[in-house]
C-alpha cells in the first residue's frame, strides 16, 4: 500500500536551457573533428596510406556533421528535469529514454560543475548523488545562475527532509 507522499514516475516539466543545443553541437564537432584531423594529417603525410586514410576521414566527417546538425536539437526536445519538495525527476535519452527519480530523503550530496566549454555557453551541470546503485543523477545544460540556485534549494530541502527509514 502506498502512502500519501509516495513519489511516482511522471514526466518532468522543465526543459534545459536552449543554449545547451550549441554546447552539444560544439561537443559533437570536437568529437568528430579530432579523429578527422588525425586521419587527414596522416593521409597527407603518409603518401602510401593516403587512399585508405582519407576515405575514413571523409566518412567520419559526414557522419559527425550529420549527427551534429540533427542530434542536439532532438536531445533538447526529449531531455527534461524537475525538482519538487519530494523528489528530483530527470528524463534523458533519445532512443533509449531513462527516467530517474531521487527522493529528497535519499540525496547525499549536491554538486555544481562548470567545465570550460560549459562556462563559454554560461551553462552548468547539477549532480545529485544518492545511495542508488545506478549512480548520481545529472541535470546538464542549466543556465549557470539557475544551477547555483537549484543546488542551494536542493541543499536546503534535503537538510529539512528526514531520512527514509525504508
Amino acid at each position: 500500500m502506498r502512502g500519501e507522499n509516495a513519489v511516482r514516475l511522471r514526466p518532468p516539466r522543465n526543459r534545459l536551457n536552449e543554449r545547451v543545443v550549441g554546447w552539444w553541437r560544439t561537443q559533437c564537432l570536437l568529437t568528430t573533428g579530432v579523429p578527422v584531423a588525425v586521419l587527414a594529417v596522416l593521409g597527407t603525410l603518409v603518401e602510401p596510406a593516403r587512399a585508405w586514410l582519407w576515405g575514413p576521414a571523409a566518412a567520419v566527417a559526414v557522419v559527425g556533421l550529420t549527427g551534429t546538425a540533427f542530434l542536439p536539437a532532438w536531445w533538447y526536445r526529449v531531455h527534461r528535469w524537475e525538482v519538487t519538495d519530494e523528489a528530483v525527476y530527470v528524463r534523458t535519452g533519445a532512443l533509449w529514454q531513462e527516467w530517474r527519480i531521487a527522493p529528497m530523503s535519499r540525496i547525499q550530496t549536491v554538486d555544481t560543475v562548470r567545465g570550460p566549454l560549459e562556462q563559454a555557453f554560461r551553462l552548468a551541470t547539477v549532480t545529485v548523488t544518492t545511495a542508488s546503485s545506478k549512480g548520481a543523477i545529472r541535470i546538464e545544460g542549466l543556465d549557470h545562475e539557475l544551477a547555483a540556485d537549484l543546488a542551494e534549494r536542493l541543499t536546503r530541502i534535503t537538510r529539512a527532509t528526514p531520512g527514509d527509514a525504508t
